[in-house]
């Protein structure tokens, strides 16, 4: 499938699909090793990781950290209301704050979503002390997530787009990627 993203057009086929499927599921895989499990050549595989990896469908090969295993067991979304012409400074504020795991310039109320962890409750209240700190936020509002039952993902997208079938409902696709 063809997209254009920017100046710069994009394509992800069923082989980029199954590359990018079998890195996610051995990360540590050496490009031979690849290159076996999806019987084709190693070249074929260097060239196309390589590809993806300039235009930036492949962002890194770094280590997927367990943050409850580390002590983090506790994740929470923030939504922050910001005055206006203070984003710039927020930012540069959150940027500092190790607990911010991310954060989303979003449309509806507030203006930012932030994806936050802590060790515990307590420790939450003293990463949302500190994400307040700093003059512009005119109003937070935090939920703790309890559970995560589907866990971030983007394989099952990657292979639908690969299918032509991303934006289709479920029941206008069907399952052709071979594995």
């Amino acid at each position: 499938m063809r997209t254009m993203c920017g100046n710069m057009t994009t394509s992800v086929d069923i082989l980029d699909a199954r590359l990018l499927a079998a890195l996610h599921e051995s990360p540590r895989a050496g490009i031979l090793e690849l290159a076996r499990r999806l019987g084709v050549a190693r070249g074929t595989v260097q060239a196309r990781l390589d590809k993806l990896v300039a235009r930036g469908a492949v962002r890194g090969f770094g280590p997927d950290v367990d943050l409850p295993t580390i002590g983090y067991e506790v994740l929470a979304f923030t939504t922050l209301e910001i005055a206006q012409g203070r984003l710039d400074d927020v930012i540069a504020h959150l940027v500092d704050i190790p607990e911010v795991l991310e954060a989303h310039s979003i449309s509806g109320p507030g203006d930012l979503h932030l994806r936050v962890v802590a060790r515990t409750n307590a420790d939450l209240q003293r990463v949302l002390n500190r994400i307040l700190e700093v003059s512009g936020i005119g109003r937070s509002t935090t939920v703790i997530a309890l559970s995560n039952p589907l866990p971030m993902r983007t394989i099952p997208l990657v292979r639908a787009a690969a299918q032509g079938t991303a934006g289709l409902p479920s029941s206008a696709t069907s399952s052709t990627l071979v594995e």
